[in-house]
């Protein structure tokens, strides 16, 4: 299903990318995360350059650095504890 044109894409792909991360590990080609995600969303995500391209029969992305540290500071925004 296509990304509803009332969603704000900009927090769609925050979020995304903190959910993405949870599943982030190293191996030799650097970060990767199970691409178990809306390909729209994956979209957004490679077109901010947070990830690798999406496209392929891997089973995982490559997350980019600044992906991983936008990733963290997501993830603290929307699932971080309140003080």
């Amino acid at each position: 299903m296509p990304i509803s044109d009332g969603f704000d894409s900009d927090k769609l792909a925050e979020i995304g990318l903190a959910i993405l991360c949870l599943t982030a590990s190293t191996d030799k080609v650097g970060i990767r995360a199970w691409k178990g995600m809306d390909w729209d969303v994956m979209g957004l995500l490679y077109e901010r350059g947070w990830i690798g391209n999406p496209v392929g029969k891997a089973k995982s992305v490559i997350v980019t650095e600044e992906g991983l540290e936008k990733a963290n500071q997501f993830q603290e925004k929307y699932f971080g504890a309140e003080s």
